[in-house]
């Protein structure tokens, strides 16, 4: 394996009656104010809103709403928040959502303590938070992004056009209460999305050297199998206790850096997808759908071994009578077909798109990712998006 540093600030509390039994406790330690953040409202139709106002309002805390945190969120949502924050003293940020919540809310608590564009400082280039951001606590209603045990943020710059994330592990939340009961009312096209999201950050590692034998690559292939078995129950049974209890560690694991330890990661069909969404606001999920499948058609041969492997031992395929590289390309034809069992597009019209003419200014922003297997240039990408159209 490579060298490796590793870091995770995050305390977990997870399971059935989390956030009722820890709640009142965990915010004690921080002062009056307490800026409850989401997103369009879900959360009051749910009954969540009302169970952690009245939380908050027993352990005596005066509470600030911030709400419309939107899909996508951008950076003007991001300065708004941040005002707020500064107007009425927050002393804690309260996240209650899923990974577009808890993004928006990262990047407000580096807002909130910095005077500087923080657009420029942190997400246009990698800075260095020489400050204590302003601190973050998260409740999760969403699987699917892995947001609340790492410090990465995804944000939407509109003026510029430009979806970027980083992750700097100081803006990791304070504490993360996680009850899977929260996401059964969950729209079912928004747990499918959210779950090929969760697949998505797996892939996006596993694919990726070293390809010698390493603890990430088989700690991956179990959480690929396990998502894919746990979303198929949950399709069939949304409200399946073990099922969304293990999507949501699943997506936790695949995000909170320890399977990416040691390893160089690829994250380039994210890369596409975030231009893709800056341009169309598209859902990140089903966009990823789209993108993977013939992404990895193009980068198989760089990968074969690698690919090889992925349909040995996540989908069960035999090798027997087959080339490396025909089980390499069966093992992508299982995941397109996977993706088309559970409801997701397969091409950009069935996301909506009506016209190429955007594809090459999307193509010509997407950054090149130095992990993948096979070195991307924005012509290849562009082939990759006609091919997806």
């Amino acid at each position: 394996m490579n060298n490796f540093i590793f870091e995770n600030g995050t305390k977990v509390y997870f399971g059935k009656r989390c956030v009722q039994e820890f709640l009142p406790h965990l915010v004690q330690k921080y002062g009056k104010t307490v800026m409850l953040a989401y997103g369009g409202g879900s959360i009051q139709k749910n009954g969540i809103y009302e169970e952690v106002t009245e939380l908050l309002q027993k352990a005596g805390k005066e509470i600030v709403e911030f709400s419309g945190i939107m899909a996508n969120p951008t950076y003007k949502k991001v300065l708004e928040g941040a005002k707020l924050a500064k107007e009425k003293d927050v002393s804690l940020i309260l996240a209650v959502g899923g990974g577009s919540v808890m993004d928006c809310c990262k990047a407000i608590s580096l807002a909130a303590r910095c005077e500087e564009d923080v657009w420029e400082r942190f997400w246009a280039k990698s800075g260095v938070i020489d400050f204590e951001p302003l601190p973050l606590g998260v409740i999760v209603t969403v699987a699917g992004t892995g947001s609340e045990m790492n410090g990465g943020a995804v944000i939407t710059n509109e003026a510029l056009k430009i979806k970027t994330g980083k992750d700097y592990p100081q803006c990791n939340a304070q504490f993360a209460l996680m009850d899977p009961t929260y996401t059964f009312s969950v729209p079912k096209k928004q747990m499918i999305s959210g779950s090929f999201d969760i697949l998505s950050h797996i892939m996006e590692t596993y694919f990726s050297e070293p390809d010698e034998d390493n603890v990430s690559d088989d700690i991956s292939e179990a959480l690929m199998k396990n998502v894919i078995k746990n979303l198929r129950t949950a399709i069939v049974n949304p409200e399946d206790y073990t099922a969304r209890s293990n999507l949501m560690w699943d997506s936790t694991m695949a995000e909170n850096r320890i399977i990416k330890l040691g390893k160089k990661m690829d994250f380039e069909c994210h890369q596409i997808e975030h231009q893709l969404g800056a341009y169309t606001n598209c859902n990140h999920g089903c966009g990823l759908a789209v993108i993977h499948p013939v992404y990895y058609r193009h980068i198989c041969q760089s990968g074969l071994e690698k690919f090889a492997r992925f349909a040995r031992n996540v989908w069960g395929i035999s090798a027997e009578g087959k080339t490396k590289e025909e089980l390499a390309i069966a093992g992508i034809e299982a995941l397109a077909d996977f993706i088309k069992e559970i409801g997701l597009p397969t091409t950009l019209r069935e996301l909506g798109m009506k016209d190429k003419s955007m594809l090459e200014e999307i193509a010509n922003s997407c950054n090149l990712s130095l992990g993948s297997y096979k070195k991307m240039t924005h012509e290849e990408i562009l082939e990759i998006l006609n091919e997806c159209f």
